[in-house]
């Protein structure tokens, strides 16, 4: 590891990265300077947005994350698959850094054989990379810290912390959320649920005691990787028995979106029409995302799993110590119920932005969809800018709502997977910080131009210039 460390250095050297800061310094309303951008998330897509934002020469970044060091986003604690969905060939958050990708990380321990056996990437491995990588490139994250209030400050934002230490209240220019697919999110809980004990039903992000489901029967609702994923530990646990409650009556068999991992639909999907994005995530989204082969094989072969299709949970009770659940496939006594359904983008449901939610753009403003999609949940989705930047709803309120990043799973529907999942995080980054680092300079072009101005590094010495010999006589067919 030492020597890929050298490495790296050596590339970033080369690179002549980080640049040197080059953003007007600009004291905030404590008196202290402002920061370029606090990032709010350590997990990975925090941590390859502060890379991008540094390559930039914004080195004025805070990284905050509410969980513990390690823990941060979900590889360790709601994934529960075996290995990564994606092929191990993605270079993910490298930032087009060879020496900063997960082959080199892994050959540098392993060796190019074991690599070349590897078929996925198992999902704890993943997150020892990314540990390795926030080390490497000394991206400091301040663990434990929530962001819990913003609001607008000359210049720029002021956001509140709460730490382990306490609260503070810190000034940035920008405030990036990189809070992962639950940041500007909620749990897609259905209204059937609500009848029944809490302590009997679970999503599939909660930390849930798989060990108390030991010779219990469990009803996992989705027929998503989340859903598989979740009945596998249930039955590794000892549950009695599980069945899987999928909606639809066939089980999808392809997985869509690995159709769209190219360089041109990254690139080209947010300079489209609002309406051609519109048409092209909704049919991605409705037409669903068949489980990974491993993540159905790891269930299929054990006699205590069965799936029943065209299962929709039309109503649910407790009855006689278990869970009554009927379904269009009939009738099912559980003793408890996971829920794979996934999650809803939700303004509101972030503490941070909840209170101005209503007061940002959605796109219920971009788009008139054809009659079966009028409440279609991505009608929810902020409409944001070419930054990933919030914007606000009516033209010339909320000006500062342009200084908050959204680099979540909500930036789908205005800039394509790029924010989220492993494909194509380096382009989302490189995209977010070439907006920000942009942004500075044009809010600062009076600063610079009079840097500009005052430039004065010489090239030449006046002895360089005194060496400059003039002619000895008129030059030929020069004038007299």
């Amino acid at each position: 590891m030492a020597d890929l460390e050298r490495r790296l250095g050596y590339d970033l050297a080369c690179l002549n990265e980080p640049p040197a800061r080059w953003s007007r310094s600009v004291t905030g309303p404590d008196g202290h300077p402002m920061l370029d951008a606090l990032v709010v998330g350590g997990g990975m897509c925090g941590l390859v947005a502060a890379a991008a934002l540094r390559r930039r020469g914004l080195t004025g970044l805070r990284i905050v994350d509410r969980s513990d060091e390690g823990r941060e986003g979900p590889w360790v604690t709601y994934a529960r698959m075996r290995t990564l969905r994606s092929p191990k060939h993605l270079a993910g958050p490298a930032l087009g850094i060879p020496s900063l990708t997960f082959r080199a990380w892994f050959e540098a321990q392993w060796g190019e054989d074991a690599w070349e056996t590897l078929d996925r990437i198992p999902r704890t491995q993943w997150m020892d990379y990314l540990r390795w990588y926030r080390k490497v490139l000394d991206l400091p994250v301040e663990n434990r810290t929530e962001a819990v209030a913003v609001d607008p400050v000359s210049g720029g934002l002021a956001v509140r912390l709460d730490g382990p230490n306490g609260g503070e209240t810190v000034h940035a220019r920008r405030l990036v959320l990189a809070t992962g697919r639950e940041g500007i999110a909620v749990p897609r809980l259905p209204a059937w649920a609500d009848g029944l004990p809490a302590d009997r039903v679970s999503h599939t992000s909660d930390a849930i005691d798989f060990a108390a489901l030991a010779g219990r029967s469990v009803a996992v609702v989705g027929y998503g990787a989340s859903a598989f994923d979740n009945a596998a530990e249930a039955l590794e646990a000892g549950a009695a028995s599980v069945v899987l409650l999928a909606r639809r009556r066939e089980m999808p068999r392809v997985n869509k979106f690995k159709g769209v991992v190219y360089p041109g639909f990254t690139l080209g999907f947010p300079l489209l029409a609002p309406q051609d994005r519109w048409r092209l995530l909704t049919y991605l989204f409705d037409e669903r995302v068949a489980p990974p082969r491993a993540a159905v094989l790891r269930v299929c072969d054990d006699p205590r799993f069965a799936a029943a299709t065209g299962a929709d949970v039309t109503a649910a009770a407790p009855e006689a110590g278990r869970l009554r659940l009927e379904t269009g496939a009939g009738r099912f006594d559980v003793d408890h119920v996971i829920l794979g359904t996934g999650f809803r983008i939700d303004l509101a449901g972030s503490g941070l932005l909840a209170p101005i939610a209503d007061r940002v753009a959605t796109w219920r403003r971009l788009v008139t969809p054809p009659p079966h999609q009028t409440d279609h949940e991505f009608l929810d989705f902020p409409d944001l800018g070419p930054g990933f930047e919030l914007q606000p709803k009516t033209e010339g309120e909320l000006p500062w709502l342009r200084r908050i990043h959204a680099f979540t799973f909500a930036a789908a529907m205005s800039h394509g997977n790029v924010s989220g999942d492993i494909p194509a995080v380096s382009d989302g980054a490189n995209r977010l910080a070439d907006a920000i680092a942009a942004a500075e300079f044009r809010e600062e072009l009076a600063y610079h131009e009079g840097l500009l101005q005052a430039f004065d590094e010489p090239e030449l010495s006046f002895e360089d210039v005194a060496r400059l010999r003039p002619p000895a006589g008129a030059m030929p067919g020069a004038a007299d």
